[in-house]
């Protein structure tokens, strides 16, 4: 009898020994594949924010956008009165302006940049005449021209489709990559030409 209860006693400890075997398996292989995965997932985030990283460097910084759906920041710019370029008579033009971006941050920037934006605008509204204002063509080309004046003090030059237009069979220019305003429109709250 003793021999069979020692004979029964070593069989439990082996059936029991392969079980725990079969566990540590299972809990050793469970961890190597969540290693591995959270290694392949640490490895593609890398990889993202590697071409975010170029992707970034290709285009400027001021050209980041918010996310789709969120609304659009408005700056608004103090009213102009300027004199107009007109020769016969003098006249005078009241024009408010605010500019619209997508990213809040840009719009943090346009306002540390304010005094040189206005002297931009206002060089260019002092260089237009009466009859170029009251035109819709005229007002659309001082948009444009606005969007333009509005970045450059930040080292962002926007190219002129119109004169590229003009210039293009004249000279063959290498084609730069098109730089993408963050000020997104400009509208006018008051325009009065007198």
């Amino acid at each position: 009898m003793a021999t069979a209860a020692a004979a029964g006693t070593d069989a439990a400890p082996k059936g029991g020994g392969k079980k725990k075997l079969i566990i540590i398996i299972a809990i050793v292989l469970v961890l190597v594949l969540a290693g591995v995965g959270a290694l392949l997932m640490m490895k593609k985030k890398a990889h993202a924010e590697d071409e975010d990283g170029a992707a970034a460097e290709e285009k400027p910084a001021a050209a980041a956008h918010a996310k789709p759906g969120t609304p659009p920041t408005f700056v608004p710019l103090d009213p102009f009165t300027v004199n107009l370029a007109d020769k016969e008579v003098d006249r005078f033009a009241q024009i408010g302006i605010t500019l619209e971006v997508n990213d809040p941050k840009f719009a943090d920037q346009l306002k540390a940049y304010m005094p040189a934006i206005r002297n931009n605008v206002l060089i260019v509204l002092s260089h237009k005449t009466s009859a170029e204002l009251l035109s819709i063509e005229g007002k659309e080309q001082l948009a444009k021209e606005i969007r333009r004046e509005a970045v450059r003090p930040m080292g962002i030059e926007l190219d002129d489709e119109d004169e590229e237009a003009d210039s293009a069979p004249k000279k063959k220019k290498k084609k730069k990559r098109a730089v993408e305003s963050p000020v997104t429109q400009v509208l006018f709250s008051t325009f009065i030409v007198q």
